[in-house]
C-alpha cells in the first residue's frame, strides 16, 4: 500500500498528511472549499498532549509562531473568588505547553507545512461518493474527478460526507449547549498573558486568555435549546452580544464586562457530538479526528485528539503489514481513549457531571494516558509493548 486519499484538509486531514508522508507512503489531500478553512471566527487551545503529537510529526515550529502559551489555569466561582489555580499539562516543556490559537490560524500553518514537504493538496474538491474495490478504493467529487487509492482516510470533520458511506444514518446529536467565541481589547481585566481563566457562572460557563499583545480571547457555553439554524447561517452578533451580557451579568465576575466590550467578530455553534459506537471504517476507508469522534468542546480535547489519531493512523500503517490489521491496531488503540472524551465532555455540557478540575485538583486519568508518550514516540513500533490488542476491536461496517 503507497497511494492514501485525505478526504478533508483541516486540522486532522492535514496533519495525517504529514504524518503518512513522514511514514514514506504518497498522500494527496482533497479539500471542499475553494481557499482557506472555513470557522475562521473561532479559537482553540492545543493541549500538551495535542501539542507532543505535533512534535513527532516535527510540526511544533510551525505552530508555536502562532498564538500564545498557556502555563496555568485559573477558576472562579460566581462571585469572582479563586476556587483553584493550577498548572497546566507538562508546562515546564516549551514544546508542550499548552497553546491558545485562532482555529484558522493552526489550518494555515499545517497546510503550509504540508506544501513545503511536497504533499499535494487540492482545493473545491467536494466529496460525492466513495467506491470500496478488492484492490483500491474510489473518491469521486462534483466537479466530475476521481481519485484512486489503496486507502481512503476521512478527515472531513463534523459533517463528513464520508462517515455517510461508512455509517449510513448517522448524524450529530445536540449535546446540550450553544458555543459562542469572540475578542476585545478594551475588557475590563488587566491580567499577565500565560493563563486562561474558568468562570463557574450561575447561567453559562465562561472562560478568557489574554493573548502578549493584550487582546482577550473569550468563550461562553450556554445551556438549554440550541440557537436556531437560521441564526447560524445569518449571524445577529449584536443581539448574541445582548443575551450574552444579560445571562452574565447575573454574576459578579469578569465576565458580562468582557462581552460588552467584544467588537462583532463574534461567532456561535452548537456543542455537538458523534454517537460513541458509531463505525470507523469499512474496506479501504476509515474515518479520523471530528468525522469519527466529535466530542462537545467542554474538555477542550477536540484537535489533540485529531493530531494523537494522525500519528497513531500513521504508524499503524507502517508497522502492521496488512490493510486490516494496521487499521484494527489504529481503532483498538484510539477507540476507547477518544470515546471516553465524548461522553466526559458531554456529561460536562448536558450538566450532568461537574468539571473535573473545579475543586483545582488533578485530571482523572484518561484511558490510554499509560501509554500515550509511547504510541505517539515516532521511533517506537506500535506492538512494541503491546500497546493495544488488534483482536479487541474488528473490523465496522
Amino acid at each position: 500500500m503507497t497511494r492514501i486519499l485525505v478526504i478533508g484538509g483541516g486540522i486532522a486531514g492535514t496533519a495525517t498528511a504529514l504524518a503518512l508522508h513522514k511514514a514514506g507512503l504518497e498522500v494527496t489531500v482533497h479539500e471542499a472549499h475553494p481557499g482557506t478553512a472555513e470557522d475562521i471566527g473561532a479559537f482553540l487551545t492545543l493541549a500538551s498532549n495535542g501539542m507532543r503529537a505535533l512534535a513527532q510529526l516535527d510540526a511544533s515550529e510551525v505552530v508555536t509562531s502562532r498564538g500564545f502559551p498557556l502555563r496555568t489555569m485559573r477558576v472562579l466561582d460566581g462571585q469572582g473568588a479563586e476556587m483553584a489555580h493550577v498548572p497546566l499539562g507538562e508546562a515546564d516543556d516549551a514544546l508542550l505547553r499548552y497553546r491558545c490559537l485562532r482555529r484558522a490560524e493552526l489550518h494555515t500553518a499545517l497546510q503550509a507545512e504540508a506544501v513545503r514537504r511536497g504533499i499535494r493538496l487540492t482545493h473545491g474538491k467536494r466529496l460525492v461518493s466513495v467506491e470500496n474495490g478488492t484492490d483500491g478504493v474510489s473518491a469521486r467529487f462534483a466537479d466530475g474527478s476521481v481519485a484512486t487509492g489503496d486507502l481512503l482516510v476521512g478527515a472531513d470533520g463534523l459533517n463528513s460526507a464520508v462517515r455517510r458511506s461508512v455509517a449510513p444514518g448517522v448524524e450529530p446529536v445536540y449535546a446540550g449547549q450553544s458555543v459562542y467565541y469572540g475578542y476585545t481589547r478594551t475588557a475590563p481585566v488587566a491580567e499577565e498573558t500565560g493563563h486562561i481563566t474558568m468562570v463557574r457562572g450561575s447561567a453559562a460557563a465562561f472562560g478568557y486568555a489574554v493573548s502578549p499583545d493584550g487582546e482577550v480571547y473569550w468563550f461562553a457555553r450556554v445551556g438549554g435549546e440550541a440557537v436556531p439554524a437560521e441564526e447560524l447561517a445569518h449571524p445577529t452578533p449584536s443581539r448574541w452580544r445582548e443575551h450574552l451580557v444579560a445571562l452574565l451579568g447575573k454574576d459578579a465576575t469578569p465576565a458580562a464586562g468582557i462581552v460588552a466590550a467584544s467588537t462583532d467578530d463574534l461567532m456561535a455553534t452548537h456543542a455537538t457530538e458523534i454517537p460513541p459506537g458509531t463505525p470507523w471504517r469499512s474496506g479501504r476507508t476509515v474515518l479520523i479526528g471530528d468525522a469519527a469522534h466529535a466530542a462537545s468542546p467542554a474538555t477542550g480535547q477536540g484537535a489533540s485528539m485529531a493530531l494523537e489519531d494522525a500519528v497513531v493512523l500513521a504508524k499503524a500503517l507502517r508497522d502492521t503489514p496488512d490493510l486490516d490489521s494496521a487499521l484494527s491496531l489504529y481503532e483498538a488503540c484510539r477507540r476507547p481513549r477518544v470515546e471516553h472524551n465524548i461522553t466526559a465532555s458531554g456529561e460536562i455540557s448536558r450538566g450532568t457531571r461537574p468539571p473535573s478540575r473545579a475543586a483545582g485538583g488533578p485530571p482523572p486519568q484518561r484511558p490510554g494516558d499509560d501509554t500515550l508518550i509511547a504510541q505517539l514516540d515516532w521511533h517506537r513500533d506500535l506492538h512494541a509493548d503491546g500497546d493495544a490488542d488488534a483482536g479487541d476491536v474488528g473490523q465496522a461496517g
